[in-house]
């Protein structure tokens, strides 16, 4: 069976570690000097370097030479993800005074350390405050925020960090060399960024791409790894930059999605662009405009199945045209009827929302569905993608300071019902109107692909091609 490339590849000395010289060198000179610590703390994302560091280290304080995953009776790696609990560690605490057999040092290397159990951690305490002159401890772990202070107090921390692409690129080129594997800068480029920073993951691409072919190009890995096309992207940003027709922006982003890119994956790919050409002050857009952009992508991945959907969304609402709300369709004479309880949503808290700028209330005595316009105006203003869903709704004003919100969807009905999000819109509405407002969201009981006619007024072609694009819906004709 052929070995992983990332295993064949490890590195088998100090120098030889990628993107960590700030560590490296610590290590070196303290090796050197003879300055060894009791104990170290590693601490990084996946994939930087940590447990080789770790075996190395173990290995040249010894004067012993790195000789690939061959163990050594006076080292001993511990997996904390399998081992911890209390036992293992008081087991642990009772070897550790034993004399190394062979090595000046017995080196105990525990990785993902976090996982260990309150009382594990209380045991491995006592041995780290008072350990024998022959015993180093090396921690690792992807989660130093989940480690007692006690802990972390009796190391010597390193921060690894997240190789940088540059670095990784090439170290991918020197291990495609030596395996004899044709491939271009551009493709080397692609995996390292598609790496996210980890070399591990970065080589395992390569691995895989390798498999199938000794000449791999940037298409190739494209392919692979799912990574849209440069061109489909800038065409997307020129068009949020251009302030273009968000039917432009949903033809774009259709012609994606039937090629199989994801949501996450495109969201993911515009953040990184978005973010570089902002460093790089390369982007046509206002700053605040697009800082704004960045923070709701992140909520794509958050919202499972609906997320291509509410990317559409979050990305119509920064063209220059807007989309068709629901209840311009529906006429109001009679509001729809309910075929579930209400979701009772959280009553008005009484408490400034920073979010929202200050202003001179009015007191409208007769409101009714004719201030919605404004309602809407003002959540776009503020809350892009708060306001992408409430403008779905269908809203039905009550004397008795009740408001119901109709919705086709389920997804959109969820999401205004959440506290946070009732508070928002309620909180706008008593700025406009100076009075406050309980909002409930109900789910119509009628599709709303069979509509009554008598209960609808006819749209145009116009609009009839905005609701397509929005829920990829077609004309039925009689």
């Amino acid at each position: 069976m052929a070995q992983v490339l990332y295993r064949k590849y490890r590195s088998k000395n100090l120098n030889e570690i990628v993107g960590q010289e700030h560590i490296t060198k610590t290590l070196s000179e303290a090796i050197k000097n003879g300055r060894i610590s009791h104990a170290y703390l590693f601490t990084g994302p996946r994939g930087v370097g940590k447990t080789s560091i770790a075996r190395i280290l173990a290995r040249e304080v010894n004067g012993l030479s790195y000789e690939g995953d061959q163990p050594h009776i006076d080292i001993i790696e511990i997996d904390a993800a399998s081992n911890r609990r209390i036992d293992e560690i008081r087991d642990l605490r009772d070897k550790v005074h034993i004399s190394p057999a062979s090595a000046k040092y017995k080196v105990y290397i525990i990785d993902e350390v976090h996982m260990l159990t309150k009382e594990a951690f209380n045991a491995l305490l006592k041995t780290l405050e008072e350990p024998p002159e022959h015993v180093i401890f090396i921690l690792a772990t992807t989660d130093a925020h989940k480690l007692p202070e006690t802990i972390i107090s009796r190391t010597q921390r390193f921060s690894f960090k997240p190789i940088e692409s540059s670095a990784a690129a090439k170290h991918l080129g020197s291990i495609a060399k030596k395996e004899n594997i044709k491939i271009s800068d551009k493709a080397l480029e692609l995996i390292a960024e598609q790496g996210e920073g980890s070399l591990r993951d970065s080589t395992s691409m390569l691995d895989q791409l390798s498999s199938s072919s000794k000449d791999i190009s940037e298409d190739d890995v494209r392919a692979m790894l799912g990574v849209p096309p440069t061109e489909a992207i800038d065409k997307l940003i020129s068009l949020l930059e251009t302030n273009s027709s968000y039917k432009e922006v949903s033809e774009v982003l259709k012609g994606l999605y039937d090629q199989g890119y994801s949501a996450s994956i495109l969201s993911k790919r515009l953040m990184n662009d978005l973010r570089d050409r902002l460093i790089d002050n390369k982007l046509e857009m206002d700053s605040t405009k697009a800082i704004s952009l960045l923070k709701e992508l992140l909520e794509v991945d958050k919202a499972s199945d609906q997320n291509s959907y509410l990317l559409l969304v979050l990305l119509n609402n920064l063209t220059n045209e807007e989309p068709l709300p629901a209840q311009e369709v529906i006429q109001k004479e009679e509001p729809k009827k309910v075929s579930e309880a209400p979701v009772e949503a959280s009553p008005v808290v009484a408490t400034k929302i920073e979010d929202i700028a200050p202003r001179t209330k009015k007191v409208v005595t007769d409101v009714d569905e004719s201030i919605w316009p404004e309602v809407l105006n003002e959540l776009k203003n503020k809350y892009n993608t708060l306001y992408g869903i409430v403008r779905m709704a269908q809203p039905v004003f009550k004397d008795n300071g009740q408001l119901d919100l109709i919705f086709d969807f389920a997804f959109h009905k969820k999401q205004v019902s959440e506290p946070k999000n009732t508070q928002i819109v309620s909180t706008v509405i008593s700025d406009i109107t100076g009075q406050s407002y309980h909002i409930t969201s109900y789910l119509s009981d009628k599709p709303h692909t069979e509509p009554e006619p008598e209960k609808i007024s006819k749209p145009s072609n116009k609009d009839l091609d905005n609701i397509n694009l929005i829920f990829g819906g077609g004309e039925v004709v009689d």
